[in-house]
């Protein structure tokens, strides 16, 4: 049996908000994380919805299901701490390899994501976009674009300020961030008000690798030309812009991403003239380094608040 020091919340430790079987549990699927995504993303949810779902949620209004666009998955929720006035504005764009995911798969991922933010004092928006099928690339972008276009105009009726706004993009979700925030071809340029961006665990390069388990998902979204991964990934624009950026990566990824976030943290780093932020959580997966958020482990949470308050 384990001693009720085993079983204490560390909010300074990885996986250790789980109690300590689960955690091993975890541990053991992450050196075969590649081998079956699907299975131990299930596992995640499964290990983590309990202990976010037993957080606190007092105190926090959240708005649903607001339309910024004509689509019934151009939406978003809009958490709002009370006695929020004027404060920043996070907004957190799911995974899914670009043909699945939604803001609240279970009614407790990602929402955690969101409560959390709210609970450090934030205006926290998660946010649906249209999919690959209805909206092939740059659509996920396009969607960013216009729930960002939509918060400036009406976030402050939620306690928000419109100019002082984050994204953070998760998996495919950071695709849609980076090409919002970095390719110039998009005939946008971020909002005034966004002044940074966190890419977590985010497909910054498109490829149809064998070893790639979404190789059919990638070309759902990019389409089927090689060429057109190369132009189209956010890879290729990662000195076009000077937005501050954060870059996370985790330590079982699945396969490829963690490489394509070194590298693009390498190219920004070479434009710029210095190594952006970046962070790897060790002993979690691609899906845990979110899943964790709001079951008590903060490590990851505060070195994204540190971020954006080192931001003037």
């Amino acid at each position: 049996m384990p001693s009720p020091e085993d079983t204490m919340i560390d909010p300074t430790r990885t996986l250790g908000s789980l109690p300590p079987e689960q955690a091993a549990e975890l541990e053991r699927a992450g050196p075969v994380w590649g081998t079956d995504i699907n299975r131990f993303r299930d596992l995640v949810v499964k290990l983590y919805s309990p202990l976010v779902a037993a957080a606190p949620k007092d105190g926090i209004a959240v708005a649903r299901d607001l339309p910024y666009g004509d689509s019934a998955r151009q939406v978003l929720d809009v958490f709002t701490p009370d006695g929020a006035r004027d404060a920043d504005v996070v907004v957190f764009v799911h995974g899914g390899a670009f043909i699945r995911g939604s803001k609240s798969s279970n009614g407790h991922i990602y929402d955690n994501v969101s409560y959390w933010f709210a609970r450090q004092g934030m205006v926290a928006v998660n946010m649906e976009y249209r999919l690959a099928g209805e909206a092939p690339f740059p659509g996920g972008a396009d969607d960013v674009a216009a729930a960002v276009s939509w918060l400036a105009g009406h976030v402050s009726a939620y306690g928000g300020n419109p100019r002082r706004m984050f994204l953070i993009g998760h998996s495919a979700g950071g695709t849609h961030v980076a090409t919002y925030c970095f390719d110039p071809r998009r005939g946008y340029r971020p909002d005034p008000g966004v002044l940074g961006a966190v890419l977590v665990s985010a497909r910054l390069q498109a490829d149809t690798l064998p070893g790639n388990p979404n190789a059919r998902a990638v070309e759902a979204y990019f389409g089927t030309d090689p060429a057109r991964h190369e132009t189209d990934s956010p890879m290729a624009y990662a000195a076009e812009s000077d937005l501050p950026v954060m870059i996370a990566i985790a330590q079982y990824e699945n396969p490829y991403l963690d490489l394509y976030g070194l590298e693009f943290c390498q190219r920004v780093a070479r434009a710029r003239g210095y190594v952006p932020r970046f962070v790897q959580m060790m002993r979690h997966n691609h899906t845990s380094i979110v899943a964790h958020f709001d079951s008590g482990e903060e490590t990851l949470g505060r070195e994204i608040l540190d971020f954006f308050r080192s931001i003037a």
